[in-house]
């Protein structure tokens, strides 16, 4: 085995090594609104669910030339985005929606992206978005020590496309066809699956 102290390599080294080992990561394709009406659109893979009941998500956001991303400041002044969840269909938008694009460049229309208004919320979503999960701030969370910011909200509505929830009011992973981050420029698709039975204790 090798082992690495994280504060005897460079920052960037670090990160790297890190997004390395936490793979497959869930991406989280926000939507958001900024207090002007201006639309933002990008993916984050510092995302996962914190607790079920009431459903809650986390997205961490870091800075863009040491000031917040626009994400981060829209969701500060308007409480409210919208994350989708990515399939294989639509990879190539997302990747293409984050770029650093400067704060008046429209990422919808640019990666060719259709809207659909949202009902609780006032940030739209994406029309070929096979989930979409209306979302209201909960709280956000400095990281100590770093540039990132922990965005707690919770769900207040999902849009899963009919064909994927199962009876049993689960969502069928094999048709969702999700696309999860690795590190650099690679990302991956599920793969198989399999069961297992949580043991009975």
């Amino acid at each position: 085995m090798t082992t690495i102290v994280p504060e005897e390599l460079h920052p960037r080294d670090a990160y790297r090594l890190l997004i390395s080992v936490l793979v497959p990561r869930p991406i989280a394709w926000v939507s958001t609104l900024g207090a002007d009406g201006s639309a933002n659109l990008a993916p984050f893979s510092f995302f996962n669910g914190v607790a079920g009941s009431p459903p809650t998500v986390m997205v961490s956001v870091g800075q863009r030339a040491g000031h917040a991303k626009d994400t981060l400041r829209n969701v500060q002044e308007t409480g409210e985005f919208v994350l989708h969840i990515v399939n294989e269909e639509l990879a190539e938008a997302m990747n293409f929606t984050s770029g650093e694009w400067d704060y008046d460049v429209d990422e919808w229309q640019k990666a060719g992206l259709a809207q659909l208004p949202s009902i609780d919320v006032r940030p739209p979503r994406i029309a070929a978005a096979p989930v979409a999960l209306e979302a209201k701030l909960v709280q956000t969370v400095p990281v100590p020590g770093s540039s990132y910011t922990m965005i707690l909200g919770r769900i207040v509505r999902f849009h899963i496309r009919q064909d994927l929830l199962r009876p049993n009011g689960m969502v069928d992973a094999a048709l969702l066809r999700p696309v999860a981050r690795l590190a650099g420029d690679e990302y991956t698709t599920i793969g198989s699956i399999f069961t297992m039975a949580r043991p009975q204790v």
